[in-house]
């Protein structure tokens, strides 16, 4: 069992590297990429053995091809070595092999079911009615007011730095006028200090509500409708004011995918539950089950 890890061990670690591996030339399945003790490895038997290795594992053997082979020829003939002395008979591989055996066609058949459950566009469109929420998109103008924690040295810039309570100040005043009327664009030009916004009128970009946010902002701007502004946010070095320039949902059209795959992943949980449900078991040794006894203390080794 030490050997069969080490030699995976190889795939393992060339998975690990940054470059992608090399797409190999498209050839016929029946093409001959190298003979193994004599026996003849096609295309399409090498494919076949690379996809039950786990991805990572992949990748490291298209890496380096030949010496994928070379890996693949040590574990065929040390395999063949372990069935001649009936390895596969004795414990603890026979149980292993038996353990790997039931855990492969167990993943096999929930990957069956999986492929098979069917998700009707009723389904669909009912768990998008259920959920819009989660799909919800706001398209942001801001207006930021920065603060210091010293705001008495000397700004490099030459610009006026506030302090938190002035920057507090400053931000409600603007909310007050812009409630009032005031333009929004215009006051962004003139008071915020972030450039990146500052440069496009305020545009802050679109936020999904799967997007990671602060949670102080985004509870804020999920709950603006569209023109709505925002009282001020505090942030760690200064103060938001938020617009709402738009609020909608992505179309079904552009999450019928995730969907799918929750629902898909649902079926399989209330299949599973009920097979576990069906299962006929019967505790026949309590003592077994019950918590093992403290350990005791070390045996004196002999001659100490």
């Amino acid at each position: 069992m030490k050997l069969f890890s080490i030699s995976f061990a190889f795939f393992t670690v060339m998975g690990s590297a940054q470059t992608p591996p090399a797409t190999p030339p498209k050839l016929p399945p029946e093409t001959v990429i190298a003979t193994v003790d004599g026996k003849k490895l096609t295309v399409g038997e090498a494919e076949k053995y690379l996809k039950g290795l786990p991805p990572q594992m992949q990748q490291g053997a298209m890496r380096d091809r030949k010496q994928f082979i070379q890996q693949y020829a040590l574990m065929q003939r040390l395999s063949e070595m372990a069935e001649k002395a009936k390895l596969d008979e004795k414990s603890p591989y026979k149980e292993s092999l038996a353990f790997n055996r039931m855990n492969i066609l167990t993943q096999a058949q929930i990957n069956e079911i999986y492929d098979s459950l069917p998700v009707h566009l009723e389904d669909e469109q009912k768990y998008y009615d259920e959920n819009k929420s989660r799909y919800e998109q706001v398209k942001l103008k801001v207006i930021y007011i920065p603060f210091s924690s010293n705001p008495a040295s000397p700004p490099a810039d030459g610009k006026k730095r506030f302090s938190e309570d002035e920057a507090k100040a400053r931000a409600g005043q603007l909310v007050k006028e812009i409630k009032v009327g005031a333009d929004f664009v215009k006051l962004v030009k003139e008071n915020s200090e972030d450039a990146a916004s500052k440069a496009k009128d305020g545009d802050f970009g679109s936020f999904a509500s799967t997007d990671k946010l602060p949670e102080s902002i985004r509870s804020v701007v999920f709950g603006l409708k569209t023109g709505e502004v925002s009282e001020p946010v505090r942030q760690p070095n200064g103060f938001y004011i938020f617009r709402a320039e738009s609020v909608s949902q992505k179309p079904l059209s552009e999450v019928n995918s995730p969907i799918i795959t929750k629902r898909k992943n649902a079926h399989l949980k209330e299949f599973l539950d009920a097979t576990t449900k069906s299962l006929n078991i019967t505790i026949e040794n309590e003592q077994y089950f019950s918590a093992p006894a403290a350990p005791g203390p070390a045996a004196p080794v002999p001659g100490n």
